[in-house]
């Protein structure tokens, strides 16, 4: 594994790269670092595949955006145009978790001639906004700015999930925060992702022709990741396979060899 950091606009971004092969782009969610997508799984370098990973601005090791407003998925999309080309990759297979996963899209049909094929890990933006509780996500950025790990949290509250899976949840939380260099940036990042629109109505999806996977999690597991918007996502892009975990099973999303195994097969049908 090699690190790298590319520079756009004088934020820097901080990333790795392991393996030989068809590229794949991963991009993590909102307060999530690289390791947050295949959850640390080497499964796709061994499988022959040249993966990409880097912290979004603001998050991990990346530094933050001049502009505390500066993180819409404009500029994300922007970043990942900006990746792609300093680390000299035409084409690559493109998976993202929730803000990663809107960041694809919007960076899809801008740049659809970059994309070989599309992962969409947990969707859960929707164009008109009704899953947005943006008091909810002002609540978790004072948290972290105002408190640090603890009191983000504690803003967050209970996690609503079965009791089997509090504690991990809980758990990952907390690493997850605590990975950050500047928990003031996510902050940053935590208002204004939010407010940010990654298009603007579903029928703008179906311009997206080309191999897609959209994996959704049930809503038990992860209420903040309605599975009805996963299912929107796959119905409006043209062709797109739907992939969920068994009701009462962890969720895919979190399992990352087998999430790996996926963005694999969906690489291979891109070739």
């Amino acid at each position: 594994m090699s690190e790298f950091i590319v520079e756009r606009g004088g934020v820097e971004l901080s990333g790795e790269e392991a393996g030989e092969g068809v590229p794949v782009v991963l991009l993590h969610g909102l307060t999530a670092t690289r390791r947050y997508v295949v959850m640390g799984s080497r499964a796709l370098e061994r499988g022959g595949h040249r993966v990409l990973a880097y912290d979004a601005r603001g998050h991990g090791r990346s530094s933050p955006a001049a502009s505390r407003d500066d993180y819409g998925y404009e500029t994300l999309a922007a970043d990942l145009l900006a990746v792609l080309d300093a680390r000299g990759i035409e084409t690559a297979v493109l998976a993202g978790a929730s803000m990663g996963a809107h960041t694809i899209v919007r960076f899809a049909l801008d740049h659809g001639d970059r994309v070989a094929a599309v992962a969409l890990i947990t969707p859960s933006y929707t164009p008109d906004g009704e899953h947005t509780d943006l008091a909810r996500w002002d609540a978790l950025a004072d948290g972290l700015r105002d408190g640090g790990v603890e009191g983000f949290v504690a803003a967050y509250g209970d996690p609503g999930v079965p009791e089997a899976w509090r504690d991990t949840v809980t758990k990952v939380l907390r690493q997850r925060l605590s990975a950050h260099e500047r928990p003031a940036a996510v902050a940053d990042a935590l208002r204004a992702v939010p407010r940010s629109r990654a298009f603007e109505g579903w029928e703008e999806l179906r311009e997206l022709a080309l191999p897609a996977i959209v994996v959704a999690s049930r809503d038990e597991a992860d209420p903040g990741h309605p599975y009805a918007v996963g299912e929107r996502y796959a119905r409006e892009i043209p062709g797109a396979e739907l992939l969920s975990e068994k009701r009462g099973s962890s969720p895919l999303a979190w399992q990352g060899g087998q999430l790996s195994k996926a963005i694999a097969a969906l690489a291979e049908r891109a070739a």
